[in-house]
Protein backbone atom coordinates (compact mmCIF):
# COMPACT_ATOMS: atom_id res chain seq x y z
CA UNK A 1 0.00 0.00 0.00
CA UNK A 2 1.39 3.39 -1.02
CA UNK A 3 0.71 6.40 1.17
CA UNK A 4 1.29 10.03 0.19
CA UNK A 5 1.43 12.74 2.84
CA UNK A 6 1.45 16.42 1.88
CA UNK A 7 2.57 19.34 3.99
CA UNK A 8 3.36 23.02 3.63
CA UNK A 9 -0.02 24.49 2.82
CA UNK A 10 -1.43 27.52 4.60
CA UNK A 11 -2.51 31.12 4.34
CA UNK A 12 -0.31 33.60 2.50
CA UNK A 13 -0.74 37.09 1.11
CA UNK A 14 -0.76 37.69 -2.61
CA UNK A 15 2.78 37.94 -3.92
CA UNK A 16 4.08 35.61 -1.24
CA UNK A 17 5.58 32.13 -1.47
CA UNK A 18 4.88 28.65 -0.15
CA UNK A 19 6.65 25.34 -0.55
CA UNK A 20 4.62 22.14 -0.59
CA UNK A 21 6.15 18.75 0.16
CA UNK A 22 4.82 15.25 -0.39
CA UNK A 23 6.44 12.12 0.95
CA UNK A 24 5.61 8.68 -0.40
CA UNK A 25 5.85 5.62 1.81
CA UNK A 26 5.00 1.95 1.43
CA UNK A 27 5.78 -0.59 -1.25
CA UNK A 28 6.12 0.94 -4.69
CA UNK A 29 6.73 -2.42 -6.36
CA UNK A 30 6.68 -1.28 -9.95
CA UNK A 31 8.79 1.86 -9.67
CA UNK A 32 7.76 5.47 -10.18
CA UNK A 33 6.89 6.81 -13.62
CA UNK A 34 6.02 10.34 -12.57
CA UNK A 35 5.16 12.61 -9.65
CA UNK A 36 2.86 15.55 -9.78
CA UNK A 37 0.76 18.21 -8.15
CA UNK A 38 -2.88 18.90 -8.93
CA UNK A 39 -5.31 21.36 -7.41
CA UNK A 40 -9.03 21.79 -6.98
CA UNK A 41 -10.70 25.09 -6.25
CA UNK A 42 -14.25 25.27 -4.86
CA UNK A 43 -16.80 24.49 -7.55
CA UNK A 44 -14.15 23.52 -10.08
CA UNK A 45 -12.68 20.28 -11.36
CA UNK A 46 -9.29 19.04 -10.27
CA UNK A 47 -6.60 20.36 -12.61
CA UNK A 48 -2.98 19.65 -13.31
CA UNK A 49 -0.46 22.06 -11.80
CA UNK A 50 2.87 20.41 -12.56
CA UNK A 51 4.38 16.99 -13.22
CA UNK A 52 7.88 15.58 -13.33
CA UNK A 53 8.82 12.25 -14.90
CA UNK A 54 11.38 9.75 -13.65
CA UNK A 55 13.72 11.18 -16.30
CA UNK A 56 13.28 14.68 -14.91
CA UNK A 57 11.09 16.14 -17.63
CA UNK A 58 8.70 18.73 -16.26
CA UNK A 59 5.34 20.01 -17.40
CA UNK A 60 3.43 23.00 -16.02
CA UNK A 61 -0.02 24.42 -16.41
CA UNK A 62 0.08 27.71 -18.30
CA UNK A 63 -1.35 29.50 -15.27
CA UNK A 64 1.68 28.68 -13.11
CA UNK A 65 4.55 28.75 -15.60
CA UNK A 66 7.36 30.97 -14.41
CA UNK A 67 6.00 31.08 -10.86
CA UNK A 68 5.94 27.45 -9.67
CA UNK A 69 8.75 24.90 -9.71
CA UNK A 70 8.39 21.15 -9.21
CA UNK A 71 11.31 19.05 -8.02
CA UNK A 72 12.00 15.69 -6.41
CA UNK A 73 14.58 13.85 -4.41
CA UNK A 74 16.77 11.43 -6.39
CA UNK A 75 14.64 8.44 -5.45
CA UNK A 76 11.47 10.35 -6.42
CA UNK A 77 9.90 9.47 -3.06
CA UNK A 78 9.57 13.13 -2.11
CA UNK A 79 8.20 15.78 -4.44
CA UNK A 80 8.17 19.52 -3.83
CA UNK A 81 6.27 22.42 -5.29
CA UNK A 82 7.85 25.84 -4.82
CA UNK A 83 5.17 28.45 -5.37
CA UNK A 84 6.22 32.07 -5.82
CA UNK A 85 4.30 35.22 -6.70
CA UNK A 86 1.11 33.63 -5.46
CA UNK A 87 -2.21 35.01 -6.66
CA UNK A 88 -5.69 34.75 -5.21
CA UNK A 89 -6.62 32.44 -8.07
CA UNK A 90 -4.06 29.93 -6.79
CA UNK A 91 -6.32 29.30 -3.80
CA UNK A 92 -7.25 25.62 -3.84
CA UNK A 93 -6.68 22.26 -2.24
CA UNK A 94 -3.43 20.90 -3.63
CA UNK A 95 -3.09 17.15 -4.15
CA UNK A 96 0.08 15.17 -4.55
CA UNK A 97 0.16 12.38 -7.15
CA UNK A 98 2.37 9.38 -7.80
CA UNK A 99 2.04 7.36 -10.97
CA UNK A 100 3.71 3.98 -10.91
CA UNK A 101 5.46 2.29 -13.82
CA UNK A 102 3.23 -0.70 -14.43
CA UNK A 103 1.00 -0.96 -17.52
CA UNK A 104 -1.64 0.27 -17.16
CA UNK A 105 -0.25 2.55 -14.50
CA UNK A 106 -1.82 3.14 -11.12
CA UNK A 107 -2.26 6.64 -9.70
CA UNK A 108 -1.94 7.29 -5.99
CA UNK A 109 -3.17 10.47 -4.30
CA UNK A 110 -2.51 12.33 -1.09
CA UNK A 111 -5.24 13.71 1.14
CA UNK A 112 -4.68 17.28 -0.03
CA UNK A 113 -3.38 20.43 1.59
CA UNK A 114 -5.18 23.77 1.58
CA UNK A 115 -3.49 26.79 0.06
CA UNK A 116 -5.26 30.11 0.59
CA UNK A 117 -3.96 33.31 -0.97
CA UNK A 118 -5.42 36.52 0.38
CA UNK A 119 -5.55 39.60 -1.81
Amino acid sequence: QVRLVESGGGLVQAGGSLRLSCVASGSILFGINARGWYRQAPGKQRELVATITSAGATNYADAVKGRFTISTTNDKNTVYLQMNSLKSEDTAVYYCNLQDSRYPSIDYWGQGTQVTVSS
